[in-house]
């Protein structure tokens, strides 16, 4: 088993790849687009992503990138996230000045860095700042990133568990080239993820909604954005707590066509159990 993961080893993504499937051979990517690049060809059995954090909200670029994959989401993975400032040994958290970080990293630690004063710096990846810092050799910068990430390089913790969020949580998917062959379970829960883009016509979401309100199926999440570079209709990504084999959720699909340019089912799983 091949896992593609965005970042370097000690990575948050890392680490949920790891928990996910122990055993396997994990393959560290620049960009999240590289991580499904390398999944939909082959190189990598399985893409672990994240896409959304309990404080700082969805992962920006991802959604953008789920429907051209053709790739199919196969599980969910919630991560607890505890991060922790790494200096240079000698370094004083009283004389730290900046920090380098994910973006995400950083808007979840924007409580503690506005306390102490701290400048935030954003890298590509939580631990790829930890490697900055070693290289840069400046005792007034520090990163924030994981256990396993500081300890990698060599670096000293100057405080620990420094999220604002005491349950600062991030919730990942996995994907693969092939669905899932799980056919529902009574008793088991289910999401089922996919995209749809709204006709041009007035209250389009409005009527979109109905399709899955008249089945009584939640919706467990629903996000928009603008696709093509235009302003014209909206793209939206949403979760049904459903299999896509369930009967509802075939009535609602098939409502849907009525009012959505393009549907694509990017795949049902079972639903995550969410870290404590």
């Amino acid at each position: 088993m091949k896992v593609a993961f965005q970042g370097v080893l000690g990575a948050y993504s890392h680490q949920a790849a790891q928990n996910i499937y122990p055993d396997a051979e994990y393959i560290g990517c620049e960009t999240f687009a590289k991580v499904l690049e390398l999944t939909a060809a082959g190189v990598a059995d399985r893409a672990v992503v994240p896409i959304e954090n309990s404080k700082a909200g969805r992962v920006a670029d991802i959604h953008f990138l789920l429907p051209g994959t053709g790739l199919f989401v196969i599980g969910e993975y919630y991560l607890r996230v505890r991060h922790q400032l790494w200096g240079l040994p000698g370094a004083k958290l009283e004389r730290i000045s900046e920090a380098y970080s994910h973006p995400q990293a950083l808007a979840q630690c924007a409580g503690f860095l506005n306390k102490y004063d701290i400048k935030p710096f954003s890298t590509q990846d939580t631990a790829l700042s930890c490697k900055q810092i070693a290289e840069m050799k400046d005792l007034t910068a520090a990163a924030i990133a994981s256990e396993a990430a500081g300890k990698l390089y060599g670096l000293e913790k100057l405080a620990a568990d420094i999220e604002d969020s005491e349950h600062n949580t991030t919730r990942f998917l996995v994907m693969s080239r092939e669905a899932l062959k799980e056919n529902p379970q009574e008793g088991k829960k289910y999401k089922t993820a996919m995209v749809f883009r709204v006709k041009n016509i007035p209250s389009a979401l409005f009527w979109a909604l109905g399709c899955f309100a008249r089945e009584r199926l939640n919706l467990t999440k629903l996000e928009s954005y603008l696709v093509d570079g235009g302003f014209v209709a909206a793209q939206f990504y949403a979760e049904v707590e459903a299999h896509q084999e369930q009967e509802e959720f075939k009535q609602a699909l098939t409502s849907l066509k009525g009012v959505c340019d393009t549907i694509h089912v990017l795949g049902s799983y079972p639903a995550g159990v969410i870290a404590a």
